[in-house]
């Protein structure tokens, strides 16, 4: 993979772990030449994965709509940053940037863009690899409802595995390089969706 987009929050949490793994993820990246693309701010986990792979002299591609330059404070040092009219036009442009999505703790912006990834490959869009770094069992609340929408029927099997998870970010680009997408048909089953 060329590079990956990571999704994550504009603020660190309360807990260094969360920054830690924000740091590992940039060295990863950097010193397996992926190049970073993500919402283009300095700011929270976002600020210390770019600065973190342009230290150690990485890419760094940012793409933030213009609404929000100066709320999420853009980031001046980066490779490129693309400036978008929408948001639904920055994820456009990131899509067409990246070889697969990571996630990292964040909120509501973080989780719409994993899902929004998620679904795209769902809807047999894109075959890119998603994957979660699971830092302090992060996103184990949100597993679980994975499984409870499988088990209910309103999600496949399938699908709930195209989402890749690990607790290390060198085990997470190892599964998102042996990534196989689901074979699925063109047309959608409306049963479980």
């Amino acid at each position: 993979m060329k590079r990956i987009a990571v999704f994550c929050g504009s603020g660190k949490g309360f807990n260094k772990i969360y920054e830690e793994a924000a740091i590992s993820v940039g060295k990863c990246f950097a010193s397996n030449e992926i190049g970073l693309v993500y919402g283009g701010g300095k700011i929270g986990l976002m600020g210390v994965v770019a600065d973190t792979v342009l230290d150690l002299s990485g890419e760094v591609i940012g793409v933030i709509p213009n609404l929000l330059r100066s709320e999420e404070v853009a980031h001046k040092t980066i490779t490129k940053m693309h400036i978008t009219k929408k948001m639904s036009k920055r994820k456009v442009k990131i899509s067409k940037l990246v070889d697969g999505y990571i996630a990292l703790a964040g909120g509501f912006g973080t989780l719409d863009e994993l899902f929004e990834a998620l679904t795209l490959g769902q809807l047999n869009i894109e075959t890119k690899p998603v994957g979660i770094l699971n830092t302090n069992g992060f996103y184990n609340n949100i597993l679980k409802q994975l499984d409870v929408m499988v088990k209910e029927g309103f999600l496949r099997q399938e699908n709930r595995d195209m989402l890749l998870v690990a607790n290390s970010i060198e085990d997470l680009i190892e599964k998102m390089d042996n990534y196989n997408p689901p074979k699925i048909s063109k047309a959608v089953d409306m049963t479980a969706s």
